[in-house]
């Protein structure tokens, strides 16, 4: 009779130890989850302040280069395809971040070539509206890369939990999958040629 207390009384305590370990680790990868998502919508905000300050650029452009009106329509319309592509944060995977990529470079190339046709509109680079616009767009630009460097920090830590054993047992029951990452573009670590 004692021995099986004994029994019962170790198969309890295992028991208890399982399903302790088993409610941490879940709970400990739905926080990591959440932060992913979390950041990744942060990531999105910084992209749609950028994407809500080109009217205005685009606007006070237009007053000065009126004649401009293929690079100011370029613009427009990359400005549409970025703010039109959206993706769920629970579906964070290559193909999805690398389609949200690819409609952002569009707007930043589409800036790019805006930001050439000013050069040659002196009265417009000297207006106040047209300078403070440059700023935020720059400044925002910076945070644009701050926060997607704290989403590839989260993303890494959540990959990395669910990765060691024995967490990655449970990952695999539960349905977590691993997040993807921004990378730089393509051509990015090849230094632009200068040549006079």
């Amino acid at each position: 009779m004692k021995k099986s207390w004994i029994i019962i009384g170790v198969i309890v305590v295992i028991a208890l130890l399982l399903y302790s370990s088993i409610k941490g680790t879940y709970n400990q990868m739905v926080t990591l989850d959440e932060g992913v998502g979390a950041q990744w919508a942060q990531v999105e905000n910084v992209y749609q302040r950028r994407a809500d300050l080109i009217p205005n650029l685009v606007s006070t452009v237009k007053g000065y280069a009126s004649h401009e009106k293929e690079t100011l329509e370029g613009v427009i319309e990359a400005r549409a395809k970025a703010t039109s592509t959206t993706i769920d944060a629970s579906n964070l995977n290559a193909q999805s971040i690398q389609q949200f990529q690819a409609a952002q470079d569009g707007l930043s190339s589409a800036l790019s070539k805006l930001m050439v046709v000013v050069e040659r509109y002196p009265d417009l680079k000297a207006n106040q509206n047209f300078l403070e616009l440059q700023a935020q767009l720059e400044g925002t630009e910076n945070r644009i890369a701050v926060e997607r460097k704290k989403f590839n920090e989260v993303a890494r830590q959540y990959n990395t939990y669910i990765r060691s054993f024995p967490k990655n047992i449970y990952a695999s029951i539960f349905g977590f999958e691993k997040k993807a990452y921004f990378q730089a573009q393509t051509g990015a670590d090849t230094a632009p040629k200068v040549e006079f």
